[in-house]
């Protein structure tokens, strides 16, 4: 009796601690190391420099057909254009220590706002970012985010990263398959930096822009930003 007391005790602890979403999660321990890694990739807090980002990496590269396991390189970083067609929490993920409020944001991106989703880009906020970003005074909540850029052309900026557990869910690696629900497996993530390009109207724009963007990037990935900007405009 006293041996099922303390599991109970014990058990009743570790769920407080999952549902806290805390830094230490217990849940690591039970992880296979390849899991691990890609968890430490998913909550990168560091923000990527100019000599990170791999300027081969658009939107359409992302969206190109073929198997693209090998395309792109954790270790980079990427800015990318285009319509937000989706704004939505991710589901509780060990990442995240499966809690029920510490949740990944979801933004589908593609080349027009009313793309099907196998020709949609996942990019995701995640919570340390996210405190980052609320530090800065901008609020990168789901709910604040979909109002702000939904059907709406944005530039989002951030680590590379290629989640395999959705590999077989990804046009790109399983072409034809009927539950595919995204182009590729690659995704921005963790975002380090969003920049709305089309403010609905002059009146608005300037309270709008602040209230939506925040720039969590060292001044030369703002300059190289600038620069891309400067090219636009000149095409």
């Amino acid at each position: 009796m006293c041996c099922a007391v303390c599991w109970t005790r014990v058990l009743a602890l570790a769920l407080a601690v999952l549902s806290a979403g805390c830094g230490a999660c217990p849940v690591h321990v039970f992880l296979l190391p390849g899991k691990r890694a890609l968890n430490t990739l998913k909550n990168r807090t560091t923000v990527p420099t100019a000599a990170d980002v791999d300027p081969r990496v658009t939107l359409d590269a992302m969206l190109a057909p073929g198997d693209d396991r090998r395309r792109w390189q954790h270790r980079r970083a990427a800015a990318v254009d285009g319509y937000v067609v989706r704004v939505h929490d991710a589901a509780p993920e060990s990442a995240n220590c499966f809690s029920g409020t510490r949740l990944d944001t979801h933004i589908e991106l593609a080349r027009r706002p009313d793309a099907p989703p196998k020709e949609r880009v996942i990019v995701e906020v995640t919570p340390p970012m996210r405190e980052l970003a609320a530090g800065r005074g901008v609020d990168w909540s789901t709910g604040a985010l979909r109002v702000q850029l939904t059907g709406r052309r944005a530039r989002i900026e951030g680590w590379l990263l290629f989640d395999g557990e959705h590999d077989e869910e990804s046009e790109n690696t399983r072409p034809g398959h009927r539950g595919n629900w995204r182009a590729t497996a690659w995704e921005i993530h963790p975002v380090t930096a969003i920049v709305r390009l089309n403010p609905p109207s002059a009146g608005r724009a300037t309270a709008q822009s602040r209230s939506g963007t925040v720039d969590l990037a060292p001044s030369s990935v703002r300059s190289l930003r600038a620069g891309r900007a400067d090219q636009g405009r000149h095409r």
